[in-house]
């Protein structure tokens, strides 16, 4: 004997319950996805910062007798040996737009006493200084990222809720605070 109450399906109550817990459920996890998303987001911008840093050692360190390239378009450049440039080819321009930040690369004075470096930059030009600075591109709405960041030569990075003012040198001023 086949019972009529095996082919009856889900009442509408049951269907509105199930929707509610998934609703419920999904607004308990979405801060937490934008949270992450924001973090992984600011990590990969730090990253760029050290990129940055490490390819201006590189640089003072084997091309120009301890002064620094006066552009990103420089570290990108090959050696006139022929091998790779100090830092991959996305940093061509000194700002860049990268995963929702401005990444600003901003050159000290130009160092009179610089030797030609390896890679053709004409003796004179090279910097002793330099500032990179990265901010939100967006600072409103839903998606904003929420900190700034700044670095020099020092490599200490800084982050502060409003953008880093540039110091080629030491701490830059409040409210920044070293990462």
């Amino acid at each position: 004997m086949i019972h009529a109450c095996s082919a009856r399906g889900y009442t509408m109550f049951e269907l509105m319950l199930t929707l509610t817990v998934a609703a419920i459920l999904a607004a308990i996890a979405y801060p937490s996805l934008v949270r992450a998303r924001s973090s992984s987001i600011e990590a990969s911008t730090v990253t760029s910062m050290r990129a940055i840093v490490s390819a201006q050692a590189v640089f003072a360190g084997s091309c120009s007798s301890g002064f620094y390239a006066p552009s990103l378009s420089w570290l990108t450049r090959p050696s006139a040996a022929g091998l790779d440039g100090f830092l991959g080819s996305e940093f061509r321009a000194d700002v860049v737009d990268r995963l929702g930040y401005r990444i600003r690369f901003t050159p000290g004075p130009a160092a009179a006493t610089a030797p030609k470096t390896c890679n053709g930059l004409a003796a004179g030009h090279a910097v002793r200084e330099y500032f990179v600075a990265a901010d939100p591109v967006q600072t409103t709405g839903a998606v904003a990222q929420g900190r700034h960041f700044g670095v020099n030569a020092s490599g200490s990075i800084f982050a502060g809720i409003k953008r880093v003012r540039p110091a080629y040198s030491g701490t830059p001023p409040a409210p920044a605070r070293p990462l």
